[in-house]
């Protein structure tokens, strides 16, 4: 038996509205995975680095009459 063509017509226009559902059901699961990992890419270290300075320590020469002066 065929169908006629406003019946065609019709069943196809009963359909969109499932056939939306559908994409937008699976566009909102890949939505969702996206935003959880730009999160993840958008978080920074909360860590700062310092960075460490050797200085060299430098001996002061010291006269024997001061070692002397400081004695007494």
């Amino acid at each position: 038996m065929y169908y006629s063509e406003t019946k065609v017509i019709m069943g196809g226009l009963a359909h969109v509205p499932i056939l939306i559902f559908i994409v937008n059901f699976i566009k909102g699961k890949f939505e969702s995975i996206a935003s959880k990992v730009v999160e993840v890419k958008a978080e920074e270290s909360k860590v700062k680095l310092v960075e460490v300075k050797e200085e060299e320590v430098k001996a002061e020469e010291v006269n024997a009459s001061e070692v002397k002066e400081e004695a007494e």
